[in-house]
C-alpha cells in the first residue's frame, strides 16, 4: 500500500444516532477532545481520552465490547479510531462529533453532571 493510501485509508464510521443506539446497547464511548472541551460537555457515560494520553490510557478500555469513538466533529477522532483498531479495539468513528450527536438529541452534562455544551 502507498503512503498516501495508507492515510486514506477508509476508518469505520458511524452515525450520530448509530452512536447513541450502539451506546445504549453497551459500547463503550471514548471521547478524545482536550480537557476544556470535555469539562464543558460530553457524553454521561464517555470515558474521557484526549487524544495526545489515548496510546497510554487505552488499556483502561474493556477489549471485549465496541468503541465509538468521538471528538467535536469528527477528524481527531478518525485518527484515534484507526489508532484503536491497530491495537485490536473493535472501534468506529462517530460521523460529526459531538456537534452531530447533539443534534440528534444525544445528552452531554458537563464535568459536574448538570447539562453541558459542545465546545
Amino acid at each position: 500500500m502507498s503512503l498516501l493510501g495508507g492515510l486514506f485509508k477508509s476508518v469505520p464510521s458511524v452515525s450520530a444516532r448509530q452512536a447513541v443506539e450502539l451506546v445504549d446497547a453497551g459500547a463503550v464511548m471514548v471521547d478524545v477532545r482536550s480537557t476544556s472541551e470535555w469539562n464543558a460537555g460530553h457524553g454521561p457515560f464517555a470515558q474521557h481520552m484526549a487524544l495526545p494520553q489515548l496510546a497510554q490510557r487505552q488499556r483502561r478500555i474493556p477489549e471485549s465490547k465496541q468503541v465509538v469513538v468521538v471528538c467535536r466533529s469528527g477528524s481527531r477522532s478518525r485518527g484515534a479510531t484507526k489508532q484503536l483498531i491497530a491495537a485490536g479495539f473493535d472501534a468506529v468513528n462517530v460521523s460529526g462529533g459531538m456537534n452531530a450527536w447533539v443534534r440528534v438529541g444525544g445528552r452531554v452534562v458537563d464535568r459536574s453532571g448538570r447539562p453541558g455544551r459542545v465546545a
